[in-house]
């Protein structure tokens, strides 16, 4: 039996308002194949000295919603196993 996840990563531009700095936001949703649903978030910024690449920013945002994601996956995993184990569990990543 084969099980199909998937991930749909949103990116978006917005202004950093502490500086004239660009900043990429990225919105990582995975949906499970029984419809569980998790998101992670991650963001770049661009120093005004930077030269402009979009899609560096893109690049780096998305990894770190990414990792946001897994961490968030690895602890609804150890919530799950200690619920069926009635203590505390710790998933190694």
């Amino acid at each position: 039996m084969t099980h199909t996840w998937k991930v749909v990563i949103h990116l978006f531009d917005a202004d950093d308002v502490r500086d004239d700095g660009d900043v990429t936001k990225a919105h990582a949703v995975l949906t499970t194949s029984a419809g569980t649903r998790l998101d992670g978030y991650g963001r770049a910024r661009r120093a005004p000295q930077d030269v402009d690449v979009p899609e560096i920013g893109e690049e780096l945002a998305a990894a770190r919603a990414l990792r946001d994601l897994a961490d968030r996956l690895l602890r609804a995993t150890s919530d799950d196993i200690s619920a069926i184990e009635h203590g505390d569990v710790h998933v190694v990543h």
